[in-house]
């Protein structure tokens, strides 16, 4: 999922940069959502791992 959030962010700074500021401002929208999504699921499994395995 970081890795969509990262080629969206390309393409928006591709598109900002030929001027293309609708295409720029909706990639860089969803590379940011994407980005938070991400983070909230990095910090959901990192609480997940730390919890001890009872079996």
């Amino acid at each position: 999922m970081l890795h969509y959030s990262i080629v969206f962010l390309v393409v928006a700074l591709i598109a900002a940069a030929l001027g293309f500021t609708g295409l720029a401002g909706t990639a860089a929208s969803i590379a940011q959502i994407l980005f938070v999504v991400f983070l909230v699921l990095f910090v959901i499994s990192m609480f997940n791992g730390r919890r001890p395995r009872t079996h």
